[in-house]
């Protein structure tokens, strides 16, 4: 049965309401890594704390404490726990969010302002920072319940939502705030799976259910040495330079075909088999694809398993940028006195923070005595999430996979993604539930880069989809899928 008739017509007739929903959202400013952005980070919890209200939904902001930013101690932004509907006779589906943003600049390369929601009436692409990752996904169920609200319609489903503003900073606080409140009459309690929209298709033209995430280590390695920076006329081939040996120890780590030096890493790395390398061969996806998203023809490889490969299952590592060396325009002859370099290692099963952290750790300190420097070598772990990988069997995935071909008239691509995501894991361990990633965004949407976008059809037509079209195959409380012709 698809959905109500007045349901999509209302999604249709309100697209612009929406939208200026969305714009005021990627107005605020909320970067969550910037401590001068911080009271944005609060305001956005205010604005979508009213949103939830005006919808129906009892809110409740949930403070998470304290910590240090660029020197600074800080109030953390709040979590938003909110829910919708206690019906004991419907399941309980907990939706997952995040309100905070990346950091952007006009000056990055972006062509408008990046906190303006400019609408491209030729694309239908609604550019800002945050409008795919994740303030669109977010008030994509904003809108949902509008809809239900104002056309009196019942929800098929109990809803609870969980929205945190830490998210693209590591997400601080939530796991302990998950682990508090999943007991017995707890917030959590009764919920029978979880949703997440905080991904995207693989590419521009077929939806996908997600079902798998590379898990994090980031990490920071710092080298000290002069008391203050020094000019290379007076100093240079005279004292040991930071930057040279940063350099030398980040060329270490991957080379410019993607292998992990780090000896041990790779080892982990749960085999393929002969099933999984077929559902990579059967996806919509092709070398055009990640070079399209890529803006060049830069893939690692020609063979379309391969690559998918290593963007899904396979670890990767990242070099991401130094710290406190020169980047001004000009020239400026300085050695600097302490410099860090910021990398990641993107993991998968059976990878772990705690396994790769010694193995990092042992790997740049042997090569670092190598170099015979005066200087002083740090490295840390910044933050880190584990692998996760669900069943895509589950019921939360056929229900989807059903709601999708009803909005999309396609069966989606099950996929695993590269992506880091780690309160999905948390989500899965403390409750005992499947996860579902669904996500509302293209594969060229440009999330954490340059002149972000969502396409006004996937915001629009791709609503999340309607818990309607959803609940055709929810089991009941019993169990028994209920499934509708």
């Amino acid at each position: 049965m698809p959905a109500p008739a007045q349901f999509l017509d209302f999604i249709d007739a309100n697209a612009t309401r929406f939208i200026k929903r969305l714009a005021d959202a990627v107005a605020i400013p909320s970067v969550s890594g910037d401590a001068a952005y911080r009271k944005d980070v609060f305001r956005m919890a205010t604005f979508l704390e009213s949103e939830l209200k005006a919808v129906g939904c009892q809110v409740r902001p949930v403070a998470l404490g304290k910590h240090i930013l660029d020197g600074q101690e800080l109030e953390l932004p709040p979590a938003l726990l909110a829910e919708i509907g206690s019906d004991p006779s419907k399941k309980t589906i907990l939706c997952y969010g995040h309100f905070d943003v990346q950091p952007a600049l006009k000056s990055d390369g972006w062509d408008t302002d990046p906190f303006v929601l400019t609408i491209d009436e030729k694309t239908g692409q609604l550019i800002g920072r945050g409008s795919s990752d994740d303030k669109g996904p977010v008030l994509g169920w904003v809108n949902i319940l509008q809809a239900h609200k104002e056309l009196g319609l019942p929800l098929p489903v109990n809803l609870k939502f969980c929205f945190e503003g830490m998210e693209e900073s590591g997400s601080e606080g939530l796991d302990e705030l998950i682990a508090r409140e999943a007991g017995k009459d707890k917030f959590f309690d009764g919920v029978d799976a979880v949703c997440i929209s905080d991904n995207y298709w693989l590419n521009t033209r077929t939806p996908c259910l997600t079902y798998g995430l590379r898990g994090l280590s980031y990490y920071k390695l710092t080298i000290s040495g002069p008391s203050r920076d020094l000019h290379s006329g007076v100093f240079g081939r005279a004292v040991h330079e930071p930057m040279t040996d940063l350099i030398s120890l980040m060329g270490k780590l991957v080379t410019p075909q993607g292998e992990i030096l780090v000896p041990g890493v790779e080892d982990l790395v749960t085999p393929l088999t002969d099933e999984e390398f077929e559902r990579y061969e059967a996806l919509d996806y092709g070398i055009e694809d990640i070079e399209t998203s890529a803006g060049a023809s830069v893939a690692l490889s020609n063979e379309k398993a391969a690559v998918l490969m290593g963007r899904m299952r396979y670890p990767s590592l990242s070099l991401h940028g130094i710290e406190g060396a020169f980047s001004a325009p000009g020239a400026k002859t300085v050695i600097p006195a302490k410099v860090s370099g910021k990398f990641s290692i993107r993991l998968v099963p059976d990878q772990t923070p705690d396994a790769i952290d010694p193995l990092v750790f042992k790997y740049l300190n042997a090569e670092f005595a190598k170099l015979g420097s005066k200087n002083k070598m740090h490295i840390e772990n910044l933050h880190g999430g584990k692998p996760w990988v669900a069943d895509p069997k589950h019921w939360n995935y056929v229900a989807a996979t059903r709601a999708t071909e009803a909005v999309y008239k396609t069966t989606p691509d099950l996929t695993r993604e590269g992506g880091s995501i780690p309160v999905t894991l948390t989500f899965a361990e403390q409750l005992g539930v499947n996860v579902l990633l669904l996500p509302m965004g293209r594969g060229d949407d440009g999330a954490h880069s340059t002149n972000e976008k969502l396409d006004r059809s996937n915001f629009i037509k791709g609503r999340l989809p309607s818990p309607d079209e959803a609940s055709r195959v929810l089991p009941l409380r019993g169990g028994r899928h209920k499934d509708v012709k």
